[in-house]
């Protein structure tokens, strides 16, 4: 599939000379095998090494049949040795068919991929939640969730965002008198004010296990969390931005940025933090402070007022010609534009226009290796290893959300 999309990454490995066994003396080769997209859309590990070298895996997102998941994607990993594959740690899959609710709504097609890359740490996390709010009085009216979550400082921001940041969305969305429109930017900035505070909340016992500032105060008041969020509906598309990860939709073959990153020497930004009292230091770019690199995000205490969790919401109204959505961390847009992300998952989708599958029914299992979806996933990978080849230093999260119906994914 990479050399699809114009040679965007060398996925060939030269041999490697292994060191002569004792009880032998002929030379050996080991050859180490590239990732390979399989069936259930997961990623070939490396063969075993000889020499009594562990065999490496990967850690990965298993989907579940949907009878327990509700629709939703798993909110757990099933954790499988977290080893560097090729220099690149955890390379977390998820995807799902185009499945047809018991209501006969159609849910959206879609494709993830999160690795850690040349970081230390996995600090990214992703939050995909098909149909988590239908409104009362229209039983077509499915809502779906998709987030991006990029952590700093620590994972347990970003981890906190990942499971609750949906469930306070609903909350608010219920909150809406159903007779009226809801009133999404208000809805939207409620929902990561809530957020932001019972971040400030979190206490020693509440982070994950693996959480590596366990050892400083409780408060953790210098981690953070960057988030963007879409939610999409039958005729809107709401995408919510706080900090500098960002959402971009295809529309008719064009780039559309659906976000304005939050950077520290963006003008209003700017004018906002002196205002507020603070500075901007350049120390290896524009940071606050002379700290972080970003002018809005969920956390950092000790950054506030100069730091804020309030998001810029963008409301869109779908059209016929909405081709793709794009979440992703600044892992990819520090090394990808918005044109060149577009074009690679429309070279994917085209590459699987002749072999879509039917989508799935009622009750069927909700991996979606048979189905259309895997140029989503194929997609989300290409972009991920498009951002390695090109060095990038930071995590890469990649969603890829399909728009298009089904006329239009079956159109020659």
């Amino acid at each position: 599939m990479a050399g699809i999309c114009c040679g965007v990454v060398n996925e060939t490995e030269p041999a490697a000379p292994v060191e002569p066994s004792s009880r032998t003396s002929r030379r050996r080769r080991l050859e180490l095998r590239p990732f390979k997209l399989v069936a259930d859309a997961a990623v070939q590990p490396p063969t075993p090494l000889e020499n009594g070298r562990k065999r490496q895996r990967l850690e990965l997102f298993t989907p579940v049949p949907r009878e327990n998941c509700e629709g939703n994607v798993p909110n757990r990993s099933r954790s499988v040795n977290n080893e560097k594959v090729d220099g690149n740690e955890a390379l977390n899959l998820s995807s799902r068919a185009n499945v047809v609710d018991d209501e006969g709504d159609e849910s959206p097609k879609f494709g993830m991929t999160s690795v850690c890359g040349r970081r230390r740490d996995m600090e990214d996390a992703v939050s995909i939640r098909t149909s988590f709010y239908r409104k009362k009085r229209s039983v077509s009216a499915n809502t779906h969730f998709f987030g991006v979550f990029d952590g700093h400082g620590c994972s347990h921001v970003a981890m906190k965002c990942k499971d609750r940041l949906h469930e306070i969305v609903k909350e608010e969305l219920e909150a809406c008198n159903e007779e009226e429109t809801v009133e999404w930017k208000e809805a939207m900035e409620r929902s990561y004010e809530r957020m932001d505070k019972e971040v400030q909340g979190l206490t020693e016992k509440s982070k994950i296990s693996s959480c590596r500032c366990e050892l400083q105060t409780p408060q953790c008041d210098a981690v953070g969390s960057t988030a963007v969020v879409a939610v999409v509906t039958p005729d809107k598309i709401v995408v919510s931005n706080c900090g500098d990860s960002r959402a971009v939709l295809c529309r008719n073959g064009v780039a559309v940025p659906l976000s304005s990153d939050h950077k520290p020497d963006r003008p209003d930004e700017l004018l906002r933090i002196q205002e507020a009292g603070g500075r901007v230091i350049y120390w290896e770019g524009p940071r606050v402070l002379g700290v972080l690199a970003m002018s809005r995000a969920i956390g950092d205490n000790y950054l506030k007022p100069f730091v804020i969790p309030e998001p810029e919401v963008m409301v869109t109204e779908r059209t016929t010609d909405d081709e793709c959505l794009i979440l992703a961390s600044d892992g990819l847009w520090d090394v990808v534009s918005n044109d060149t992300a577009v074009n690679v998952v429309r070279t994917c989708f085209r590459a699987h226009r002749t072999s879509t599958s039917p989508p799935g029914s009622p009750g069927s299992d909700v991996a979606g290796g048979q189905s259309s979806d895997k140029a989503c996933s194929d997609a989300s990978i290409l972009l991920t290893k498009l951002a390695l080849a090109r060095h990038s230093m930071d995590n890469v999260s990649v969603v890829v959300v399909d728009l298009r119906k089904n006329s239009q994914q079956q159109k020659p």
